[in-house]
């Protein structure tokens, strides 16, 4: 078939956007058995529902048929009144089980949404923040918001329609091998137009899709960023970098929306033929069977009703067998990140201690191109270390690594002797936490933002904590207190309360290993230092690895540790570095300045 031709690029290209996978179809169909096994109930209800309300539908053929099959046969009387009344009885039955299945389909519908949501939203938050890091939110945005819309069309109306089409269909051709033996062999004439197109459609159609799909996060990824990166475009006079970025991959998205379109467009007449194929092959060869004795008038009319009725249920299931291809790249999309672990292979191992090390740790964020070479650290329990370098030297990545947010590329990282990246996620952060410049208030009172660190703190705790970061004073004065909503369409909190929300969570959350990136970098100078000698009673007897530009900070620590390029080039207490006359002595001369 000749057409539009698809993108000249390689149709995978628009996918490495994205660091998420896309699930394969092993782990699709796992996924989609696992809710029917779910539902399995409310499915056997529909199918037993939607069994009857065909049934039904059957009647009046049925008794048009034989009417047709008396009168040709010359009876005087065809019992008109009867016939009518059953019809009436058959429809009345129709009509009600017909609402049943709507009814039944859109429940089930509407609950395998509502698990599929749940089930991605839980597999999401329970994602180890590297993998997000690296992802973006682009991409994750999309899986959220477009996927989940496409789905929830197919998931309302694909699945419970395809489960009726199938049922239909097959009580049909069985009504018409029962009653028309031989028309029911008409209906294999149309089977040919049907396969071929279905197999030149569904061949091309599960790619382009999943393409198209991958471009709109192209896109998404694209437009996000630059918003969320506003001033530095502007500062760096890069919109117009930026809007050729966006019109090149808004230009390969539409490329494969129109390549898509074009594929329906083929497969639609295909369908329309088939249905003209079955009526008029049962017409004709019906036709010649009645001329030749081997079937009745009235059977050429009940098959030639049921064939003519085939045509709904057969357009239905191919319509939305359809809707499903794009269905099933977004559940591909949405089902794969449960391909992702969540924070190593866990080998059992618990830590036998609390010493934190990293052994000639090499990482990267790209192939190829490593920001730590070989950095080897050894942080003591209890003890507080300080990164300090200039920007760009690793610091923050460093940081992250030890707290078990990244996974080295070669050498390791550990707790007690256990590598954090075998670890779940969940028993790394009961030991290790890390906070840094980036923070969250989420939607709710003031209380539920901090009963995210745990959940069966009570008031007196979570005002202990807000104390120990110097929050006490503005919370108590909320005209609420802890009740007070905040978040968007709440209370705005400024960026550093949202800090000292965030600090809050930390002592209330109580790990024995504290990460800080530029923990107070919110706050000014004074308000920093103040904060940070309430939070020393709190950080008492716990490791602490700090990472700071301002290096007073690196003045009250126990080992500071001086990054640069990648590598750890000094080591040291403040007096042993700033006698050493090397880096972190130029550092401080240019602090005091």
């Amino acid at each position: 078939m000749i057409g539009v031709a698809p993108p000249a690029h390689d149709p995978a290209a628009p996918e490495s956007a994205t660091t998420l996978p896309v699930a394969g179809p092993a782990t699709v169909r796992a996924y989609v058995r696992e809710l029917l096994r779910r539902h399995r109930r409310a499915f056997v209800l529909l199918v037993t529902v939607n069994a009857v309300a065909v049934t039904a539908s059957m009647t009046g053929p049925y008794l048009l048929g034989g009417m047709v099959e008396d009168l040709s046969a010359g009876a005087a009387e065809v019992h008109l009144g009867r016939t009518l009344s059953l019809f009436a009885v058959a429809l009345a039955v129709q009509a009600v089980f017909v609402h049943m299945v709507r009814l039944r389909g859109s429940v089930l519908g509407e609950e395998i949404l509502a698990d599929l949501r749940e089930d991605f939203l839980v597999r999401s938050v329970g994602l180890p923040p590297g993998v997000l890091e690296r992802a973006g939110t682009g991409d994750l945005l999309s899986r959220i918001t477009t996927d989940i819309d496409r789905l929830a069309n197919a998931m309302r109306e694909a699945v419970p329609q395809l489960a009726i089409g199938f049922v239909w269909a097959a009580l049909l051709l069985g009504a018409l091998a029962v009653t028309a033996p031989p028309l029911a062999l008409c209906v294999l004439v149309a089977v040919p137009v049907l396969v071929i197109g279905c197999r030149w459609y569904f061949r091309r159609a599960p790619g382009a899709y999943r393409s198209e799909a991958a471009g709109y996060a192209a896109v998404a990824a694209s437009l996000t960023e630059t918003v969320d990166a506003g001033r530095t475009v502007e500062a760096h006079r890069l919109g117009e970098r930026r809007v050729a970025l966006s019109d090149r991959r808004v230009a390969e998205w539409t490329q494969w929306e129109r390549y898509t379109l074009w594929l329906r467009s083929v497969l639609f007449p295909v369908i329309n033929a088939t249905h003209s194929l079955v009526f008029g092959s049962v017409l004709i060869i019906g036709g010649v069977f009645v001329l030749q004795g081997w079937v009745s008038v009235g059977q050429l009319t009940t098959g030639a009703l049921f064939a003519q009725m085939l045509v709904e249920p057969v357009g239905l299931i191919l319509r939305w067998y359809d809707e499903l291809q794009i269905a099933q790249v977004s559940l591909a999309r949405l089902v794969g990140v449960r391909e992702i672990g969540t924070g190593g292979a866990d080998d059992g191992t618990d830590p036998k201690g609390r010493e934190v090390r990293a052994d000639e740790v090499r990482f990267g964020y790209l192939a190829g191109n490593d920001v730590l070479h070989g950095v080897s650290l050894k942080v003591r329990p209890g003890s507080r270390v300080a990164l300090v370098g200039p920007s760009g030297a690793g610091k923050s990545t460093l940081g992250r690594l030890l707290a078990g947010v990244y996974a080295p590329r070669s050498g390791a990282v550990t707790l007690g002797g256990a590598e954090l990246a075998r670890m779940p996620a969940e028993r790394v952060r009961r030991h290790v936490a890390l906070v840094n410049q980036e923070h969250h208030v989420f939607v709710g009172s003031l209380r539920d933002n901090l009963l995210l660190a745990r959940t069966d703190a009570g008031d007196g705790e979570l005002w202990a904590a807000l104390g120990a970061v110097d929050a006490d004073g503005w919370a108590r004065a909320l005209a609420d207190g802890l009740d007070t909503a905040v978040g968007s369409g709440g209370l705005a909190l400024t960026p550093a309360q949202a800090q000292q929300v965030a600090l809050a969570r930390l002592v209330l959350a109580d790990p024995h290993t504290l990460v800080l990136d530029e923990a107070t970098s919110l706050l000014d100078p004074r308000a920093a230092r103040h904060l940070e000698r309430s939070l020393a009673t709190v950080l008492e007897g716990r490791t602490v690895v700090a990472i700071a530009h301002r290096l007073h900070t690196a003045h009250d620590a126990d080992v500071i540790a001086v990054a640069e390029d990648g590598r750890i080039s000094e080591l040291g207490s403040h007096d042993e570095l700033v006698a050493a006359g090397g880096a972190y002595a130029a550092l401080w001369r240019s602090w005091h300045r």
